[in-house]
């Protein structure tokens, strides 16, 4: 029994909203117009108040048997997450109880959700928008402190509200459009063509400057990928392991030992950074080891920053020229094992040497130190390693503020480039080529679409249907 409808048609739906495995608490969630009369089934004590917690047992609507012992939570539409009655019962965790409580709901009348599906009608139901929805799944995946800042920013309405700012200033564009066009045998009307020009240029730079922010969204979520390259053997494993912080990579006096990259996401200042460690630069006829190097040096050909490790300046110098001649990239110079290895004193000296051996003279960044001792054995140096990361990142990108909203998603970038680009052609297509009004306000209308089709605003099915079967089961 399952799948139950009420006469509006819309199915009550359960899911464990937990992840699977042993835990003191799992939670099982119902949502639907039947939470009501599945509660008084599959709960002992079924007459709950709105927000109220209660102490019950769950049974099998069948057979009346206990399953476990509960605590109970209801929600009463429209105040609750989905905006339906939403019901969810605390049981013990594990992989007995949650399945059990899942089933007698299931018996009891409601059908397995779907992936999302609770998030889902919260968006249908006007709980929240597209964009909100994407920051929880975004909060459900942040794996670094400003990933997690930047979805709770956006799902409290930061990305939302400056978007819906810019449709309304692509709406008062058409409305400043609209004498031009009722009015076309008119020289001049109350609304001159200069005001419609500068608000149509200000609102095209103020989605530019949106759409710039993606490199950084993208950063934000995934982390900026910084790459640490070199000769085998030249510590490069050790470097990785020491500041991911746990023995990641396979260390060893043998070169050659990292025959593909390893790769870790950790929060370094004001930036999460996706760490890859690779295989060792170098000439080889052995098979597997070319294919590392060549995997080595796809990361390069994408990385945001290299640290270039070695324990001499020809070291170093052979892996700067190795590096940039793949493509011209920021690099740090690692002079590494300084407890074995100790670099000169001068280090300016030799950060001047290894440039120019490199073929580059602006090959280190500044105000940077030219070259960064670090002993992964001892830990001297990583800090002033991980301060030269940030610096140079802060330079990477151009500067957002912390609290600007930021476009983390793909689908994001897109919709705001097709928006300017829409009111980029508006521009050409009136001011250019004397294209009429009237015909060119449907470049101002596609804007409008693109930014309400980014909300959630307007039919988008196909949209939903892409995003949500990313989340979950339960979300």
């Amino acid at each position: 029994m399952g799948g139950l409808t009420y006469p509006g048609g819309e199915d009550t739906i359960a899911a464990v909203a937990t992840p699977p495995g042993r835990g003191a608490i799992a939670i099982v969630r119902v949502s639907g117009p039947l939470v009501a009369a599945i509660a008084t089934r599959v709960l002992r004590r079924a007459d709950l108040a709105h927000g109220q917690s209660v102490v019950t047992s769950v049974q099998a609507p069948d057979t009346g048997e206990t399953i476990d012992r509960a605590v109970a939570t209801y929600f009463r539409a429209p105040h609750s997450y989905t905006g339906e009655d939403v019901l969810e019962i605390s049981v013990h965790g594990g992989a007995i109880s949650p399945t059990l409580t899942l089933n007698a709901l299931l018996a009891a009348g409601a059908r397995e959700a779907l992936p999302g599906e609770f998030t889902r009608r919260a968006v249908l139901n006007g709980k929240m928008d597209l964009l909100q929805a994407e920051a929880v799944a975004d909060l459900v995946d942040a794996r670094t402190l400003r990933m997690h800042a930047a979805a709770g920013a956006q799902l409290g309405g930061a990305l939302s509200h400056r978007i819906a700012s810019l449709r309304d200033a692509v709406l008062e564009l058409e409305a400043l459009l609209a004498y031009d066009i009722d009015f076309p045998e008119e020289d001049e009307g109350p609304v001159s063509r200069e005001r419609i020009v500068g608000a149509a240029e200000h609102v095209s730079a103020e989605l530019a400057q949106l759409g710039a922010t993606a490199a950084i969204g993208e950063a934000v979520r995934e982390g900026a990928p910084i790459v640490i390259a070199g000769p085998p053997n030249a510590g490069k494993s050790s470097l990785f392991n020491a500041l991911v912080g746990s023995a990641r990579a396979i260390v060893t006096d043998v070169p050659g030992t990292t025959r593909d990259a390893i790769e870790a996401v950790v929060d370094m200042g004001r930036w999460p950074v996706r760490l890859v460690d690779t295989a060792g630069l170098r000439v080889t006829s052995d098979v597997v080891e070319r294919l590392g190097i060549e995997a080595s040096e796809q990361w390069l050909a994408r990385a945001t920053l290299v640290l270039a490790c070695g324990s001499t300046a020809e070291e170093l110098a052979a892996a700067i020229r190795h590096i940039h001649q793949l493509r011209p990239v920021p690099v740090l110079a690692v002079w590494t094992k300084t407890d074995v290895s100790p670099p000169p004193a001068d280090l300016l000296a030799i950060g001047q040497q290894i440039a120019l051996a490199a073929g580059d003279p602006t090959a280190l960044p500044q105000p940077a130190p030219a070259v960064v001792p670090v002993s992964a054995t001892t830990g001297a140096g990583l800090s002033a390693l991980r301060d030269a990361i940030e610096r140079t990142l802060d330079g990477c990108e151009a500067p957002v503020p912390d609290d600007a909203p930021l476009l983390t998603r793909e689908r994001h970038r897109r919709a705001v480039r097709l928006a300017e680009e829409e009111v980029r052609a508006f521009l050409s297509a009136w001011c250019d080529a004397g294209v009429p009004a009237s015909v060119a306000a449907v470049h101002l209308r596609a804007a409008v679409q693109a930014l309400e089709g980014m909300m959630g605003a307007v039919g988008v099915e196909d949209v939903l249907d892409r995003v949500f079967r990313t989340f979950c089961v339960g979300k």
